[in-house]
């Protein structure tokens, strides 16, 4: 199908107001496409933010160690890993929608799944389960984070995909508050109650309540995210400006993707990136509990603030990039963190908790302003470089349980500390293309 919007590279009218100087953040007639799409990241949210309830939970179901429970988030950025490219070939050829069909049907089965793996009460059936969850999401990022940065006017790229990634941080509340709510029960056994209970020969029948206890909400999400998949079959999607035609693939010599230094380093500051976002929030719950007096599922209640943290730096970020490129935002952003998680590693304790909070607030920004800045100017390859980002998220499945062996829980957070110092090397140092390369559309 074919909208009034002109090609990729060229300006659309309706972007400009009456003084022909003012992008609009989204052109005429792309309203519902746009809306439907940036429901996506809430709804990609509510998972990734679940496995943090899920690896509590999972320790005390599975009685399983820290490191273990990390195979959680290993298992779930692996599907990201590995089906990023698949989707960039199937969106190459078929355009964006397809992809996002497929994600959504590839998450709503995933979420399905969760119920035989909770009766059969195997940790392994649940990690396939998360797998094919990311498999799906990581068609929906591929397709939706270059989706929005293509819709519209590239001036406007950058606050277009922060404003639609403000809505990811909603999700990832939803899934804190549902999860600290229906999955944690509240029941903390000491190790004399544990002890009697096995000498009662209880204690199996209560590990296996806790396991049960992870499935309606999945049950729940599962048809929420198939239902939306039918909105999308039946929703007009442009392609005049978005989608590549295969002659016009073919015909593409410019630069490799291997040879533009702001996209190679993208890929790599996204890796980082993620990786810290990803263990800040999964130890979270065991610093909160370590070193403060919170029971569990009061330290899901203080997660929620973390990501109310979190989604409002993603509002006042996308505000604030009406003043200042995103490469220097990025840059702060990255400093204060690393100086902040230093602050929670060497005063553990409220201080600490409050410490992690603030670093939500600064991570807000990071991974939809690595995105933009790294498909700048790609064109014709923008699908395979945005699918190569999304796979730099396996930056999560690597780090996390890297955190798991550290010893002592403040002492891990010595590696988002790291990670971060990385990110702010890339803004600062390395996220601007080559003058040649922006000659286009930078999106």
């Amino acid at each position: 199908m074919s909208i009034a919007a002109g090609p990729i590279g060229k300006t659309n009218p309706t972007s400009l107001d009456n003084g022909g100087s003012k992008a609009s953040l989204v052109p005429t007639g792309r309203m519902l496409p746009f809306v439907l799409v940036t429901a996506l990241f809430f709804l990609w949210g509510v998972p990734n933010n679940l496995n943090d309830i899920l690896i509590s939970q999972f320790m005390k179901s599975f009685e399983i160690n820290r490191l273990q429970a990390g195979l959680v988030q290993s298992a779930f950025y692996m599907g990201y890993f590995l089906l990023a490219m698949p989707a960039a070939q199937l969106m190459r050829r078929a355009g964006y929608k397809a992809g996002i069909l497929v994600g959504l049907c590839l998450y709503g089965s995933g979420c399905i799944l969760f119920w035989p793996a909770a009766l059969i009460t195997r940790y392994w059936f649940f990690l396939m389960a998360l797998f094919v969850i990311a498999s799906g999401l990581s068609f929906l990022e591929t397709a939706a984070s270059p989706f929005i940065v293509q819709i519209g006017d590239p001036r406007t790229a950058e606050q277009r995909i922060n404003f639609s990634q403000a809505f990811n941080p909603l999700g990832s509340i939803s899934a804190v508050l549902v999860g600290s709510r229906f999955i944690f029960s509240g029941i903390d056994l000491r190790p004399a109650q544990v002890a009697a209970m096995q000498a009662q020969h209880t204690y199996q029948a209560y590990l296996r309540s806790e396991t049960l206890r992870v499935v309606n909400p999945y049950l729940v999400l599962g048809s929420v995210v198939l239902i939306w998949a039918v909105l999308i079959a039946f929703t007009p999607f442009p392609h005049a400006g978005l989608d590549y035609s295969p002659s016009e693939n073919a015909q593409d010599h410019s630069k490799p993707l291997w040879a533009r230094k702001h996209f190679v380093f993208a890929v790599v500051a996204q890796f980082l990136y993620v990786g810290a976002q990803v263990g800040t929030w999964s130890f979270f719950i065991a610093y909160a509990t370590t070193y403060t007096n919170l029971t569990q599922r009061d330290a899901g209640y203080w997660l929620t603030g973390v990501l109310m943290a979190f989604t409002a730096g993603r509002f006042v970020s996308t505000w604030i990039l009406r003043f200042v490129s995103g490469s220097a935002l990025l840059g702060v952003y990255a400093a204060l963190n690393a100086v902040i998680c230093a602050v929670a590693v060497f005063r553990p304790g409220w201080m600490g908790v409050w410490c992690l909070i603030a670093v939500s607030f600064f991570m807000s920004t990071m991974y939809p302003t690595i995105f933009a800045l790294g498909i700048k100017g790609l064109e014709a390859r923008t699908k395979t470089g945005g699918a190569l980002i999304v796979m730099s998220i396996v930056g999560g499945a690597a780090l996390t349980p890297l955190m798991g062996v550290v010893p002592g829980v403040a002492r891990a957070y010595l590696v988002p500390a790291a990670c971060f110092v990385g990110v702010a090397i890339y803004a600062w140092f390395l996220s601007s293309p080559e003058p040649e390369e922006t000659t286009a559309n930078p999106a």
